[in-house]
């Protein structure tokens, strides 16, 4: 849950620095995260944005501790959807981290939707690169079995793919495994 909210705008490089930093401090720990809140910001900070993202980390640990115990077991027995609305009200966390938090800390079934999926849909012409967020989440979870563990390798594979192929810039679309698909007409 933490490195969902520490990847935002910055590489998991420097987020597992970050993480590794609390971790080294003994504070992954969502109470003790609260009681130590002033030391957070210089132990996040590999993670870039470290001020804003240390008062992110406090409202949602907050949320956590006070609504749930700071407890995987008890968040984890809310409903998808219910859960998902809760999350969005934090301050700091939207749709991308929201979805990141369900699928890879919480094993929901939710696929996310990042910066690697709008580039590589939309130079497939399967989605247009300002389709909403939840646009192009609907059609993904219509078109792909419901199933946690698909949507985690999906996501990660398009970030994969995104990272050494489909580059914001100079992309290797003549390398790219994806090359040969064929425009969506539907």
């Amino acid at each position: 849950m933490v490195g969902a909210i520490l990847t935002q705008n910055t590489n998991w490089r420097n987020v597992s620095a970050a993480i590794m930093r609390l971790r080294n401090a003994r504070l992954l720990n969502p109470r003790k995260m609260l009681e130590n809140s002033r030391k957070i910001p210089n132990l996040i900070r590999p993670a870039g944005f470290y001020r804003t993202k240390s008062r992110y980390l406090k409202s949602f640990v907050s949320y956590y501790v006070h609504n749930y115990a700071g407890r995987t077991k008890d968040i984890s027995k809310i409903k998808t959807p219910q859960l998902r609305k809760e999350l969005l009200t934090i301050k700091g966390i939207g749709p991308e981290t929201a979805d990141s938090i369900l699928l890879y800390a919480l094993g929901k079934r939710v696929f996310v939707v990042d910066a690697y999926t709008r580039r590589i849909l939309s130079r497939h012409n399967l989605i247009a690169i300002d389709d909403p967020y939840g646009k192009i989440q609907r059609n993904i979870q219509h078109n792909l079995p419901a199933n946690t563990k698909l949507y985690n390798e999906f996501h990660a594979l398009l970030v994969k793919t995104g990272k050494e192929y489909c580059k914001k810039n100079d992309p290797l679309c003549s390398t790219c495994p994806l090359g040969t698909m064929l425009p969506y007409t539907g």
